[in-house]
């Protein structure tokens, strides 16, 4: 097997959801039929990086409904790793070359796309081609086009589709939502979220190569930013304003570094995010026409930890989140339980990313957002 570097990642990619029509070949599994008499589904990981090294594989050592059935990896060397560490059958591993040949496999039910942000649309689509269920991780592309070719290609092959998106599974931010639609705080007024980090070290790392990260601080952590600030107001929003800041251009060479915006919300509420590579930052405020609620931190791993205006403490027993996020996923395929992070609150998300850059690249313009109502929650 060849090993896949940063470069061999843009030559696989260089076709583009174009090429998502050579695989239409592929032979179709009836995953539906399949599924229906499981009562755990296989999950197969796409990218043994950092994150499936340390979250998603162990996660899944304790899930419910779901285990790690597969792995596909571009490195040889991490092949017999991982097969000795989870028992992972050989017939169960596969590289970048022989993905499709994942069609013929009853195992594993669900691609989870754990790879750089250019090929989460090429890998999902070639999922759904092979009749999987698709966990594509954020952003879910590096365009909205490229998040409307992948729900148009879960439709068309009937499988299911979810977020990477794992605080919407976790008891705090479950909290925020109810306190919302509750209106326990009253109406809300105003929502700050910030989500951040400081990068250092390694300029040569994937996330700061735009051919392969699509953006840098808002395509990962702004992501982050963006979702609290919409289910911290319980609304999409209609407007947004951003600008960049740069202050070590040397370092963040071919991405933002930090980014501020702006937004209003249809009831007259508005918000601020930031996000960055260069500063540590990990919060929620939401203030309403009787009180306020925070948590901080409130997207790390955790555990998570809020507070109220009433004086209470926001505390809940600590879960791996991801392994309430995989185990929520499979219940919705499994039992058709509501999908709490579906493909189009990827796609809403990165319409707000483009209005973004958009409003950036116009010194700060007020871009106007459409979204049809409640597009893009989930539940």
């Amino acid at each position: 097997m060849k090993h896949i570097s940063r470069r061999n990642f843009n030559n696989l990619t260089a076709k583009g959801i174009g090429g998502a029509a050579l695989f239409s070949s592929v032979p179709f599994a009836c995953v539906m039929g399949a599924n229906k008499d499981k009562k755990k589904l296989g999950i197969a990981l796409v990218g043994l990086g950092s994150y499936s090294t340390y979250q998603l594989a162990p996660a899944l050592q304790d899930t419910q409904h779901c285990y790690l059935a597969g792995i596909v990896t571009g490195t040889p060397e991490k092949e017999q790793i991982w097969a000795e560490k989870y028992g992972i059958p050989e017939k169960n591993i596969y590289n970048y070359q022989n993905f499709d040949d994942i069609a013929n496999n009853e195992d594993i039910d669900v691609v989870y796309v754990v790879l750089p942000n250019s090929m989460h649309a090429e890998f999902s689509i070639r999922a759904t081609e092979a009749g999987k269920h698709v966990i594509c991780e954020k952003p879910m592309g590096i365009s909205v086009a490229e998040c409307t070719a992948i729900i148009n290609a879960c439709d068309k092959a009937g499988v299911k589709l979810g977020m990477g998106y794992r605080l919407h599974s976790e008891p705090y931010t479950q909290q925020v939502k109810e306190y919302v639609k509750e209106k326990t705080f009253g109406d809300i007024l105003f929502v700050s979220a910030d989500a951040a980090y400081r990068s250092t070290g390694n300029p040569d790392q994937w996330r700061l190569d735009r051919s392969l990260s699509g953006g840098g601080a808002l395509m990962n952590m702004g992501v982050y930013a963006i979702q609290s600030a919409i289910y911290g107001t319980g609304e999409n929003p209609i407007s947004v304003a951003a600008q960049e800041f740069s202050t070590r251009p040397d370092y963040f060479k071919d991405t933002d570094e930090t980014i501020a915006a702006q937004f209003e919300f249809p009831s007259g509420a508005v918000g601020n995010i930031s996000t960055s590579h260069n500063f540590n930052a990990n919060a929620m405020y939401v203030s309403g026409s009787s009180g306020w609620f925070r948590l901080q931190p409130a997207n790390n791993y955790g555990p998570l930890s809020g507070e109220t205006s009433r004086g209470d403490t926001i505390k809940f027993p600590h879960e791996s989140q991801q392994k309430l996020q995989m185990d929520d996923f499979a219940k919705h395929v499994l039992f058709n339980e509501p999908n709490l992070a579906p493909g189009e609150m990827g796609k809403r998300d990165m319409m707000i990313v483009e209005a973004i850059y958009k409003s950036i690249a116009n010194g700060g313009e007020t871009i106007a957002l459409d979204f049809e109502p409640g597009f893009g929650f989930g539940g």
